[in-house]
């Protein structure tokens, strides 16, 4: 049995279990997935880093860290990282590379950590998946909670008004000789993908559901958890925000 099949076969959905708990933690979301353009993360990385002015060892959590791909990076910037994810399967697989200043464990990024951070970093739409809405408030006061007297935290969000506008209904994307069958809709202010595929002759549904946040959402989130965000970013460049322009919304707060 091939290691995705033996996978994907542990990891059926049960009754009692949250989707992202699921399909995050099987090996076809990082075969769908494996395209992303890691550069442009590295160049984005590269751009906080300086714009935050982190001191020289830095303690950063990246948090939704998946396989740690980025954590590596920025520990290669020379920072003290730990990398977080609730994929048991991901941080397997982050730690074969730990080091003395990288490390990584399974967390729920509802829970505060013990540990004090300059920064944390919640990167690439790693946000707004849980079931209760109230939980994306418990999230952002855990993130409060774990930061240094000094330390900088940031949300690297999709910015919804431009992902309508140009939401994809359906397409299929073959990764690996998988054929990815990819529906696209907006549904009671969420985001849903539904991803439908055969592999080795089995056949697997998955649905990713993002709440659809606008700043305004997230102003009023922060406002009630005593956040103060203290800038705004459109892109990975670090460019201005523009609501129905910028594909991205880059949030920096403390």
């Amino acid at each position: 049995m091939s290691e995705a099949k033996k996978l994907s076969t542990e990891n059926q959905v049960k009754p009692t279990e949250k989707w992202y708990s699921s399909w995050f933690d099987t090996p076809y979301y990082h075969i769908l997935y494996k395209e992303r353009n890691y550069r442009e993360a590295q160049v984005f990385m590269d751009n906080l880093t300086h714009y935050l002015n982190l001191p020289e060892k830095a303690t950063v959590l990246d948090l939704a860290c998946g396989k740690g791909r980025h954590s590596i990076y920025l520990n290669q910037l020379g920072f003290t990282v730990l990398g977080a994810d609730l994929s048991e399967n991901s941080i397997a697989e982050a730690n074969k590379n730990a080091n003395e200043t990288l490390h990584f464990k399974v967390h729920d990024m509802r829970e505060p950590f013990e540990e004090k951070f300059d920064a944390i970093f919640n990167l690439f739409t790693s946000f707004g998946y849980f079931e209760n809405d109230d939980d994306n408030l418990t999230t952002l006061k855990a993130i409060k909670e774990s930061l240094s007297d000094y330390g900088f935290a940031v949300i690297d969000f999709m910015n919804v008004s431009q992902v309508i506008e140009t939401l994809v209904p359906e397409e299929i994307k073959t990764m690996e000789g998988i054929d990815f069958h990819i529906k696209r809709y907006l549904k009671e202010n969420h985001i849903y993908k539904e991803i439908d595929f055969e592999d080795q002759g089995q056949k697997f549904h998955f649905t990713e559901k993002v709440k659809a946040l606008t700043l305004k959402d997230f102003e009023d989130l922060m406002e009630e958890a005593g956040i103060y965000l203290l800038d705004i970013f459109g892109d990975y460049k670090l460019k201005k925000f523009h609501k129905t322009e910028s594909e991205r919304l880059i949030m920096i707060f403390k």
